[in-house]
């Protein structure tokens, strides 16, 4: 299969307050996939920056480049243009919302991953009773604490989550500062690991290496898509 570009369209998400439309975008693999519904990673972007940062496309560029399909989207607050995100409950309606959006797409087994609060309001969408339907769950810079404040920890929900879960993260992110209340919140978990980036800050930058964000989404690639296939080839 060549190469292409990513399908925009819009997911209705059922809030309190009424439904919104939140931006999607769902791109196939670059190759010729290994199953004929590959599996497919949602992907969710930070508090900060929308899903259209240049980490979040080399990032997906490079899962579609290793056979798998993604789909990008923005949570409500973004799609609102506001740069504060809004709710929880809103991002985790949005989660569920996109899911429902991404098993349309074919029967291939649906994995979630989440640059930082992306990914800790997925953690939070599975850990809910009503849960999420996903086969796992990725987290690139889980925020376990605000920076400097690690006596305020994101953990309580963690072992209640009943998937599978990989945290990507980098030694000198200070969301996880000290570098063990990370690893013994992870333990506590049912089944989850840590990959560590060795000098990595939160958005996996390596102080005295300049590199394109794109560039350093992509390395990351191989980490989630290794964590995607160890289910086997329909994961």
């Amino acid at each position: 299969m060549t190469a292409q570009a990513e399908e925009r369209f819009l997911i209705p998400v059922p809030l309190a307050a009424g439904t919104v439309e939140v931006s999607a975008a769902f791109g196939a693999p670059s190759n010729e996939p290994s199953a004929a519904d590959p599996p497919l990673v949602a992907v969710a972007h930070g508090a900060g920056a929308g899903m259209d940062h240049p980490f979040l496309l080399g990032f997906s560029a490079a899962l579609r480049g290793a056979g798998l399909r993604t789909l990008r989207f923005a949570f409500p607050y973004a799609e609102a243009g506001r740069r504060m995100p809004g709710p929880a409950a809103h991002a985790v309606l949005t989660w569920r919302a996109v899911i429902v959006a991404a098993r349309a797409r074919g029967r291939g087994p649906v994995f979630a991953c989440g640059k930082s609060y992306g990914g800790r309001m997925a953690s939070m969408a599975a850990a809910e009773d009503a849960g999420l339907d996903v086969s796992g769950l990725a987290y690139l810079g889980y925020p376990l604490h605000p920076p400097g404040k690690p006596e305020s920890p994101r953990v309580a929900h963690l072992p209640a989550v009943p998937q599978r879960q990989l945290f990507v993260e980098g030694t000198n992110d200070p969301f996880v500062q000290p570098l063990t209340q990370l690893e013994e919140a992870v333990a506590s978990c049912r089944d989850a690991r840590i990959v560590w980036i060795d000098g990595g800050g939160h958005s996996f930058e390596v102080k005295g290496r300049k590199r394109p964000p794109a560039e350093v989404g992509a390395s990351i690639a191989p980490v989630v898509a290794e964590f995607v296939r160890e289910g086997g080839p329909g994961a």
